[in-house]
C-alpha cells in the first residue's frame, strides 16, 4: 500500500466534471484505489463518494493505492490532480 499527499489547484476543486475525470482514471486501475480529505476516506472509483468529500480549491487530498498496479495508479492519478484537470 502506498500513498501520496496532493494539493488540488484547479479552479473548482472535484466538483462534477473534474471528479468524473479522476474516477474514470482510478478505474483503469486493477489496484484498490481511495482518496482521503481530512478523516473521511471514500473509494476513488466511487463518484457520490468522492463528490461527498466536498474537495475544493486549495484542499489537500492523499490518494492511497493497494494492489498490483498500485505505484501506475498513484502516478496517474497525481498527473491528473496536478494537470488541474485541464481546466
Amino acid at each position: 500500500m502506498i500513498s501520496r499527499k496532493l494539493k488540488v489547484t484547479n479552479s473548482s476543486g472535484l466538483h462534477a466534471r473534474p471528479a468524473t475525470f479522476f474516477i474514470q482514471k482510478a478505474n483503469c486501475y486493477n489496484s484498490y484505489v481511495w482518496v482521503e480529505n481530512g478523516d473521511r476516506k471514500v473509494s476513488a472509483k466511487s463518484l457520490l463518494g468522492v463528490l461527498s468529500l466536498g474537495i475544493g480549491k486549495g484542499t489537500e487530498i492523499t490518494i492511497i493505492a493497494d494492489g498490483p498496479d498500485e505505484e501506475a495508479a498513484l502516478e496517474g492519478l497525481s498527473s491528473l490532480v496536478d494537470s488541474g484537470f485541464a481546466e
